[in-house]
């Protein structure tokens, strides 16, 4: 669910996988991104928002293995 909410909103995607600050930073530089560009540079924060949304799914199986 997280990942094709990535497609069409990647700062909101990138808080709700626990990156509060890296969305914030995400949201200021993507909306004059998508106003100036006209939506080229979209592609650049889905993978971004991609990649972080796995990185924490990752985190989170380290994190259940070292407690098991």
């Amino acid at each position: 669910m997280n990942y094709v909410l990535a497609l069409f909103l990647p700062p909101l995607s990138i808080l709700l996988a626990g990156r509060i600050l890296t969305s914030i930073v995400t949201f200021v530089i993507w909306v004059p991104a998508i106003i100036f560009s006209g939506g080229l540079t979209h592609p650049m924060f889905i993978i971004l928002a991609w990649i972080l949304i796995y990185q924490s799914g990752e985190e989170r199986r380290v994190r259940r293995l070292r407690d098991d």
